[in-house]
């Protein structure tokens, strides 16, 4: 299965100032909602049709996990597939369970996979094999998994690392867990599981991304969230497998817009002056609205407007015009609703007035990439003055100057990105106000995330970001 547009002949990308940016696009379909339809339409009984599904990389490679394990994927047309599922997943897969880059996706297949029986080995590309996976390892294992690392470091330190080989003989046990941490992959990886265990599958969180509690209704399986106090909230399935009629059922799921790939035309609009644009299909998820709450806090002219419900899930167009923007200290309590935004959120900060401050960030350091040194040094090499700290990171803005002209950083740095698709993206779009241009070592990643990027920009106005051999 390949991506319908192969951007890995053109290693780099460079970016330059230019003229404003104007006119109507499209956010591309939700990552964290696509992965979520792949796995339970594989689960359930009957043909699951999805509309609007990103066609990354990333999800390919969880859409090929799924025929490993003997599921159906078809795709019908640009965005349009259908999944049928299986009561039982294969046992045995032929090949290895290969996640390419997809750090969503194997921790939820590892957690789907273990309510079945089966003897699976996880693989993944050098990024993903980089990650540590303790955090769904532990609460599953709890269940009755069994995970062996087979990664050639046997330090304890990487004793959780891909390649992961995963036991199970099916019959897993309920339990109660508490997450160390607001972690949509932790609950949603016991919450799979769950699915074929008997009695209440709980988990008790602070608040995360709560796709797959919408998505696992959409499916037929009825989910409890109760507040318990302390910003907590204990999650709830109860299943009965001795019914007969217990498997999830096929659903008809449409993807709405990702916030965090809107994220992108958005600050490239505020920074631009003369800018004004209307991103469509957007998800305005409470749990997913963080970094436009923080914008309009920063002074962004933001809108949104045609309100609507899809599969559960609020869609909104965001109006954008270019904006004066002043630094704030960001809310830690809203690190999980923005946690993969950070990157452009620096970009949009470095043309602020003053400070933006930044913690409670110590999860951007198992990313893709330790995503504070990267953003740390995408800065730094363009002339924007950053702190680093162990859990966060402090941008001090050029703002307008004395004669109220606009800001421009120096630009100039050549960017490693580390294969991550964000910092890649952030460092071409801060490159649109920057004096000398940016260029980045590698975009071949985008295609992970975001394959429409260069062709989104472009139709926007941004001529100057292209690609480079």
């Amino acid at each position: 299965m390949e991506n319908s547009e192969d951007i890995s002949a053109a290693k780099g990308a460079q970016s330059a100032k230019g003229g404003p940016l104007a006119g109507v696009t499209r956010a591309p379909g939700d990552k964290s909602m696509s992965h979520r339809a792949l796995i339970l339409g594989a689960m359930a009984k009957g043909t699951t049709t999805i509309q609007g599904l990103l066609e990354g990389d990333d999800i390919l490679s969880t859409a090929g996990a799924m025929q490993a394990f003997g599921a159906k994927i078809k795709k019908t047309a640009p965005g349009q597939w259908q999944v049928t599922g299986r009561k039982n997943w294969k046992a045995e897969p032929e090949t290895d369970i290969d996640c390419g880059n997809a750090g969503t996706g194997v921790r939820l297949i590892m957690g789907a996979a273990a309510g079945y029986k089966t003897n699976a080995r996880f693989v993944g590309d050098a990024s993903l094999s980089s990650r540590p996976m303790a955090r769904i390892i532990i609460p599953v294992s709890q269940m009755g998994a069994s995970f062996v690392s087979e990664n050639k470091d046997k330090s304890p330190a990487n004793n959780d690392r891909l390649p992961i080989r995963l036991g199970s003989n099916g019959h897993l046990k309920a339990i109660t867990y508490e997450t160390p941490k607001a972690s949509a992959q932790i609950k949603s990886a016991i919450l799979l599981a769950g699915i074929n265990t008997q009695g209440k599958t709980v988990v008790i969180e602070k608040p995360s991304r709560d796709h797959t509690e919408n998505m696992l209704r959409a499916f037929g399986c009825p989910v409890k969230v109760e507040a318990v106090g302390d910003g907590r909230n204990r999650i709830t399935i109860e299943r009965d497998l001795t019914d007969p009629d217990s498997q999830l059922k096929a659903a008809d799921i449409v993807i709405p817009g990702d916030p965090s790939s809107a994220a992108f035309a958005m600050v490239a609009a505020l920074i631009v002056p003369g800018s004004d644009i209307l991103i469509e299909n957007v998800m305005m998820n409470p749990t997913r609205t963080g970094l436009f709450e923080t914008l309009v806090e920063m002074g962004g002219w933001l809108r949104a407007d045609n309100f609507r419900k899809f599969s559960g899930e609020v869609i909104a167009d965001i109006h954008v015009k270019h904006s004066r923007l002043r630094g704030i200290t960001v809310p830690v309590q809203r690190v999980a609703s923005m946690i993969d935004e950070y990157p452009i959120l620096t970009v949009a900060a470095a043309f602020a007035s003053g400070r933006t401050v930044m913690d409670g960030l110590a999860e951007l350091r198992v990313k893709e990439s330790d995503r504070i040194t990267a953003t740390v040094a995408l800065l730094r090499s363009n002339g924007v003055d950053v702190e680093e700290r162990e859990d966060g990171m402090t941008v001090t803005g050029l703002g307008y100057n004395r004669n109220n002209e606009y800001p421009t950083v120096p630009g100039g740095g050549h960017v490693v990105t580390h294969h991550d698709h964000r910092i890649a993206m952030s460092a071409l779009v801060l490159g649109l106000m920057a004096d000398n241009p940016v260029t980045i070592d590698d975009a071949s990643m985008i295609a992970t995330s975001f394959p429409e990027f260069f062709d989104q920009m472009h139709s926007l106005g941004a001529d100057k970001l292209v690609k480079t051999s």
